[in-house]
């Protein structure tokens, strides 16, 4: 584990040509039972989920542990039967009447100081989180500093694209669970696993394949980022 920050996975499923949703980012919901059985299981193996909130205004909701045998782990484990759900947001602009809202986890807020004049004074979310870079970003090395120090010592990453982009830009990601479903989605300007502005060849994040698995037409890939 890298010092003074979780343990990081990224959990996504894609289609064979590698997009995450479709020209349109409608919600992906090409994923098979078991690819959904698959986030299931990396989602209750964490103590936090992060996501960003493009993602959560594509799907309006977000995935809760509820196979009887996740949840007696967690609870065996002396883990609160879900996870904390963090949305990332600069702007702090999320539809309050979303389904997200009314789950049954704790929803924390991290943003910048403007994203959390939004919600001061309103109950949606149990914690709010303010970090900020000189440039008015949210500083997210600094916000992985703060979940280590409250004991969040894996965290689940569930997109989208810019956030998993930035997050490897600051060697914050430690591993890849990627789902390659049987299907070509195509477009320029469809969304992928990792967005922003890119990598060199010779510059761009190596990772070590650990594990591989099909279930039907889907593959399970699973690398560990490489780092020197």
């Amino acid at each position: 584990m890298a010092q003074h920050r979780p343990y990081t996975t990224v959990v996504l499923a894609m289609s064979a040509d590698g997009k995450i949703a479709d020209f349109r980012r409608s919600p992906a919901r090409f994923g098979s039972r078991a690819d959904k059985a698959h986030l299931e299981k990396q989602i209750a193996a964490s103590d936090a989920v992060l996501l960003a909130a493009g993602t959560l205004r594509a799907y309006g909701t977000t995935l809760t542990v509820s196979h009887p045998t996740l949840l007696q782990h967690r609870i065996q484990d002396g883990k609160p039967t879900q996870p904390v759900h963090i949305v990332v947001t600069h702007s702090g602009k999320l539809n309050p009447e979303i389904k997200f809202f009314t789950q049954p986890i704790k929803r924390w807020l991290l943003t910048t100081t403007a994203g959390a004049s939004v919600w001061q004074g309103r109950s949606e979310f149990d914690k709010i989180l303010v970090f900020e870079t000189p440039t008015g970003q949210t500083d997210t090395v600094a916000a992985l500093r703060h979940l280590a120090s409250i004991d969040i010592t894996r965290l689940a990453v569930l997109g989208g694209g810019q956030l998993v982009a930035s997050m490897i830009s600051l060697d914050l990601i430690d591993e890849f669970c990627l789902t390659v479903c049987p299907l070509i989605l195509g477009g320029a300007t469809a969304p992928t696993p990792v967005e922003g502005s890119g990598f060199l060849s010779d510059l761009a994040p190596r990772l070590k394949l650990l594990e591989v698995s099909t279930v039907e037409q889907e593959v399970f890939l699973h690398y560990q980022v490489q780092r020197h």
